[in-house]
């Protein structure tokens, strides 16, 4: 269990188990980090309630991605005002524009798997 609480806020959650943002969120809890969840429908995940919209969020550590890449345009602006010190693109969300545009505001983008970077202890 990792013993720093990093906030991470999911994009694209769902109450749906079967989605990869939902077991994320799940695997986060269980490492003892702390979430805020963004969907498109409102609900709940493990007792966290998904926000619509675009919140105002502070003391962000990282924003994982379950949203695919036509649908980030909307995003950028946003999850730069969260001051991040990261973004992961989960598989399927790679962008390289909106990567380059994190780049220039001091955010470190990367490619990879939420639920594998926590079950091999590099999160």
């Amino acid at each position: 269990m990792n013993t720093s609480r990093k906030k991470t806020v999911v994009i694209g959650a769902t109450e749906n188990p079967a989605r990869y943002a939902n077991q994320a969120t799940r695997s986060l809890l269980r490492y003892g980090h702390d979430v805020e969840l963004i969907g498109l429908r409102a609900g709940t995940v493990a007792g966290h309630t998904i926000q619509t919209g675009q919140p105002v969020l502070d003391d962000v550590d990282t924003v994982t991605l379950y949203v695919g890449p036509q649908n980030q345009a909307n995003l950028y602006d946003y999850v730069k005002a969260m001051k991040p010190r990261r973004v992961i693109f989960n598989p399927g969300t790679e962008n390289p524009t909106f990567e380059r545009e994190l780049q220039q505001a001091g955010i470190e983008p990367i490619e990879a798997c939420t639920l594998v970077m926590l079950s091999v202890g590099n999160y």
